[in-house]
């Protein structure tokens, strides 16, 4: 168990994802073997699960709840609101909702999911937002506070108004533009940072082969790691790692998230569409890498990573 921020919250290194239990933007997902996947994540030790009221309306939660309500007391929940509900009144309100869905008293982390004006939604000024947060952790209805999808500058904004636990960001062996700003704060303020598309939504685990094409309803059909000279860099980058995982008797995907939860503070949210899956992310925590593979794999990642702009988003949502 790691610490998140200065909390007293303990999470584990590995999280488990839940995006795809909304069902929304994703094909092919079946409730029945979401929930599967969700305990076999916390019998296999992924006891941290991260999910958000936006994920299908509440249906992620809802799904959660399902899987781990008969063990609540040893599962660590972390959701988020959505930015359209930034204001005092709505904060308080979605965390009311979540707290329905989820079917428990509190929140272990409770997250703004992307920072006010994002998906054109009005400005709303931290300080309100982050006075209905620390409200509701005076009420005992959220344990920790943290910040998705914030730069650098909009992370020291929101910790002037309160304590900041942790910061998730898009970041895994191909997409590091929070290692350039935001991680040096992280670290020197003790913030933890929890890694969402640690495996690239999928690219990292080397299943997707050159000239691969997505459902359009599929998210990943607008990545921007998926296309063109990027896709063909990461193919290049793969070929490089498979000796190294195989040195190791893992997976590629297992060892993408083993290099990213020894980086400093970073743990990973690692989502799976089923129990096998679940239960094969978990075995990432126990990879360990020398000092000389973290630095091969890491020159190794910046095939694909010098090549990208300084864009933090991960899709081209407009295009």
């Amino acid at each position: 168990m790691r610490r998140l921020g200065t909390s007293d919250v303990q999470i584990t290194p590995i999280l488990m994802g839940t995006w795809q239990a909304g069902k929304k933007m994703w094909v092919g997902i079946e409730d029945s073997e979401t929930i599967k996947a969700i305990r076999a994540a916390f019998e296999a030790g992924i006891t941290t699960i991260d999910t958000a009221e936006v994920y299908g309306e509440g249906h992620s939660e809802q799904i959660v709840a399902q899987a781990l309500s008969d063990v609540r007391d040893k599962a660590v929940y972390a959701t988020k609101v959505f930015a359209n509900h930034l204001k005092y009144d709505q904060v308080l309100e979605a965390c009311d909702r979540s707290l329905e869905n989820l079917k428990t008293d509190y929140i272990d982390l409770y997250q703004i999911h992307w920072p006010t004006g994002a998906f054109n939604s009005e400005i709303v000024p931290i300080a309100e937002t982050m006075s209905a947060l620390n409200q509701l952790k005076q009420q005992g209805k959220i344990r920790a506070i943290g910040v998705s999808n914030f730069s650098r500058t909009q992370l020291e904004e929101a910790a002037v108004y309160g304590r900041i636990d942790s910061l998730q960001p898009p970041y895994s062996l191909f997409w590091r533009q929070v290692e350039r700003e935001a991680m040096p704060y992280c670290i020197e303020n003790n913030i933890s940072i929890l890694a969402y598309s640690p495996l690239a939504q999928g690219l990292l685990t080397g299943k997707f082969g050159s000239g691969h094409k997505f459902d359009p309803a599929d998210n990943r059909a607008k990545n921007k790691l998926f296309q063109g000279q990027n896709y063909e860099r990461a193919q290049q980058s793969l070929d490089k790692l498979r000796p190294i995982a195989e040195r190791h008797h893992t997976s590629l995907g297992n060892l993408a998230i083993a290099w990213l939860i020894a980086q400093p503070q970073t743990q990973a949210i690692v989502g799976a569409r089923n129990a096998e899956q679940a239960a094969a992310n978990a075995k990432a925590a126990d990879i360990q890498l020398s000092a000389e593979d973290l630095q091969e794999i890491d020159a190794i990642g910046k095939i694909v990573t010098d090549h990208l702009d300084e864009n933090p988003v991960m899709w081209n949502w407009n295009s």
